[in-house]
């Protein structure tokens, strides 16, 4: 099963720990909050997505099931 990273931009602040955690999946813009790759994360790198999500400091990150075409 596929998994992608999904962002609660309401909650989000631009800590930029995730592009930290995951830097081969998220980048930052010039104020610091994160793109996201539009692709699923890798079966490799899902246990670091997933610490990413954890650590958080908003807990604006979240591990997502893709949805099935």
């Amino acid at each position: 099963m596929d998994q992608r990273i999904d962002i609660d931009w309401t909650s989000c602040e631009g800590h930029g720990l995730c592009a930290e955690l995951l830097p081969d999946h998220i980048t930052l813009d010039e104020w610091g909050y994160p793109f996201v790759a539009d692709t699923p994360v890798p079966a490799r790198t899902v246990k670091r997505a997933r610490r990413a999500a954890t650590d958080c400091p908003a807990l604006a990150l979240k591990l997502m099931a893709s949805p099935t075409p």
